[in-house]
């Protein structure tokens, strides 16, 4: 793995990009094997697939991290909303949709 230092041409830094994106897509793999898990979970213990106070926990986790990490959080934020919402969305696939939001 180079870092963006090391990449002298734009191949090499589009190489690079490809190759994070490659593990970024692996990482949500990887993610996903997690909330199908919380699926089977969640129907043994009666919870639904949204939990508010959960997406709120994990917004500000990633806000945290964005910090950390010197990105804008708020951007991180949204961005990271967008795959929360993708997740409960697949665990409703299972679950059902919660009647009472």
């Amino acid at each position: 793995m180079k870092t963006p230092a090391d990449c002298t041409t734009m191949a090499e830094l589009r190489a690079e990009i490809d190759r994070l994106d490659e593990d970024l897509v692996a990482l949500f793999a990887r993610r996903t094997a997690f909330i199908d898990r919380a699926v089977e979970i969640k129907t043994t213990v009666g919870l639904p697939a949204r939990i508010d106070s959960r997406v709120e926990e994990v917004a500000a986790n990633v806000r945290r991290h964005a910090v950390t990490h010197g990105l804008p959080p708020d951007l991180i934020e949204k961005l990271w909303r967008r795959v929360i919402d993708w997740s409960i969305a697949r665990e409703e696939t299972h679950l059902g949709k919660d009647d009472t939001e």
